[in-house]
């Protein structure tokens, strides 16, 4: 019965062009389940079927095949390569952060070139493909080359801990790796925009490819004189990269606001302040102009706090209570601490609380912490101790005036109101 009917439609379909070839292919689909003999004799009745399905369907199979095997390298691949780093390292390097999509992307176009000849399309659409294929696999090449920056970056700077408190050499490694970085990512661009170029098979493009990388100097010069505030920026950041008047996490104090160096770019600093405002300084500030940088060398900071007081308290007494309340104190590194008159005037004796702290931080905070206790101490056992105002009234009468009467007395020299 299979046999007569799939002869019917093929002849109705070879002589009258009228078959119904969805029929046929159900036909097929019966007598390979039920009678597999049936076809053993009949490969000629087989074949218009499978030539109408072949082309298509074989490239779409195929390129699916590839991408789920791509997808599956990429997954086991960063998979491994992300559990040996964190064994190796505890945090990891920033591969699957920064490499991850890049790599993907160049998995995907690779499968879909490879995919590319066996679909039926017409040539020159075939070569508009191609073409935006090798430009695409370039372009990610590019974004790749970048990604590895920020993972040798990353690898670099692991061993570099800006929070540890020494970190003089963490900080000048950080600022040198932000600058190099960055023109390392403009020589990659620069490459990848000539790259592209160089993918196109017009001999007039493949010479301004090279010329762009070969031009660059010159270009470079010309745009040094267009934009001279740009170049001298971009130069100011590569003699601050070596010479190191700033690095990243100094603390400074630029036009009276005190704050930490957040970010250095090509053309500009950031600069953090205490109450989080952020101070955005040109490069070139801090070549031509002087500032204060309070971690030039090392952390270790003295502050100060000042006490105005009567000349009538015991001043040991009040040095010892300081030595008290600073060696009680975590914020204390342990080396200075001292007390001192360093000022008189008509009222008053200044005195100078001098102590030191690991960064200038905690210095605040342990200034802060010497005025309360040192006030509440002074207050508690000497409140006749804080400054008061001295004065005299002498009475003058006339020399030969008859004074009749009780007198009041009068106050004399050296008497004091408070």
């Amino acid at each position: 019965m299979y046999y007569r009917l799939l002869n019917r439609c093929v002849r109705d379909d070879w002589v009258t062009g009228k078959g119904n070839r969805k029929k046929k292919e159900v036909i097929l689909t019966c007598m390979a389940a039920f009678h597999p003999s049936l076809l053993s004799g009949n490969l000629l009745l087989v074949e218009p079927v499978v030539r109408f399905r072949h082309p298509w369907f074989l490239a779409i199979f195929v390129f699916c095949t590839i991408i789920v095997l791509a997808n599956l390298v990429h997954y086991i691949l960063f998979r491994i390569l992300k559990k040996k780093e964190e064994r190796e390292t505890g945090s990891g390097w920033g591969i699957k952060q920064y490499l991850s999509h890049p790599a993907r992307a160049i998995f995907l176009l690779t499968c879909v070139g490879i995919a590319l000849p066996l679909f039926p399309l017409p040539a020159n659409v075939n070569d508009i493909i191609r073409q935006g294929l090798l430009m695409a696999i370039v372009a990610c090449l590019g974004w790749f080359a970048t990604g590895c920056v920020y993972v040798f970056q990353e690898f670099t700077l692991r061993r570099y801990d800006l929070k540890a408190e020494n970190n003089i050499r963490a900080r000048r490694v950080h600022t040198q790796f932000q600058l190099f970085r960055r023109i390392l990512i403009t020589f990659i661009v620069i490459i990848t925009i000539g790259g592209l170029l160089w993918t196109f098979n017009d001999p007039r493009i493949w010479h301004y490819g090279s010329g762009l990388l070969a031009s660059a100097g010159i270009a470079s010069l010309i745009l040094a004189t267009a934009a001279k505030s740009t170049a001298s920026n971009f130069l100011a950041g590569l003699q601050i990269a070596f010479t190191e008047p700033i690095r990243i996490d100094d603390v400074v104090v630029i036009q009276g606001e005190w704050g930490r160096i957040e970010e250095i770019t090509s053309s500009y600093v950031v600069v953090r302040i205490w109450d989080l405002r952020r101070l955005i300084v040109p490069l070139t500030y801090f070549i031509e102009n002087s500032f204060q940088n309070w971690t030039r060398e090392s952390s270790d900071i003295l502050g100060t706090s000042f006490l105005y007081v009567d000349y009538s308290i015991p001043v040991e007494e009040l040095r010892q209570e300081l030595n008290r309340v600073v060696k009680s104190s975590p914020l204390w590194d342990g080396k200075v601490c001292g007390l001192q008159v360093t000022n008189l005037s008509e009222r008053t004796m200044e005195l100078r609380c001098l102590m030191s702290s690991s960064d200038s931080s905690r210095n605040f905070d342990l200034r802060c912490i010497v005025r309360e206790q040192m006030i509440a101490y002074i207050r508690e056992h000497y409140p006749q101790a804080f400054p008061t105002t001295r004065f005299a009234a002498v009475s003058q009468i006339p020399v030969g005036v008859e004074q009749t009467g009780a007198q009041e007395p009068l106050m004399g020299v050296g008497d004091e109101r408070r």
